[in-house]
């Protein structure tokens, strides 16, 4: 997203042109372009994926809607491992509509992160809980400081 102007292809290419080893990369670019091809442009032109973001969206309440953003996690996660990263960037979602429950939204993270860390890291893959600024919490991310991300990640060691 640094180079939103580059497609996949171009971004490759300027890296390994400008000697840049290693990539971040996103999953909206990673999947339009298919996972296993972007692996293999990658790992041509002799880089390594640094880390692929993002997965999280981890806060809802609704239990259909909390399935479904899991399976989005594990799909992110079986991403990451194709892409030959030991990282994924979550970020970990906003209040759900309604809610004013920061603690509540924290704490389901939480229970996400129980289910879905030995899932990681049976694959090699780190979560990497990324905080973002208060003014996000409403909609994107309620972990607002590294305290709170380090807080719910020594929860799980691995």
């Amino acid at each position: 997203m640094t180079v939103k102007q580059l497609g996949l292809e171009e971004l490759v290419a300027a890296c390994a042109e400008l000697e840049v080893p290693g990539v971040g990369l996103w999953r909206e670019p990673v999947q339009a372009y298919g996972v296993e091809a972007a692996a293999k442009l990658v790992r041509d032109a002799g880089l390594a994926v640094t880390t692929l973001c993002r997965g999280g969206f981890l806060t809802a309440i609704d239990p259909q809607a909390r399935v479904r953003a899991l399976d989005d996690n594990r799909a992110a996660v079986d991403e990451a491992a194709a892409l030959g990263t030991d990282t994924l960037v979550l970020v970990s979602g906003g209040l759900p509509e309604g809610s004013k429950d920061l603690h509540g939204a924290r704490e389901r993270i939480a229970d996400a992160l129980a289910e879905l860390g030995p899932y990681a890291a049976g694959r090699g893959v780190r979560l990497a809980i990324e905080p973002l600024h208060p003014m996000f919490a409403s909609d994107r991310c309620v972990v607002s400081t590294l305290a709170q991300a380090l807080d719910l990640a020594e929860r799980f060691p691995a």
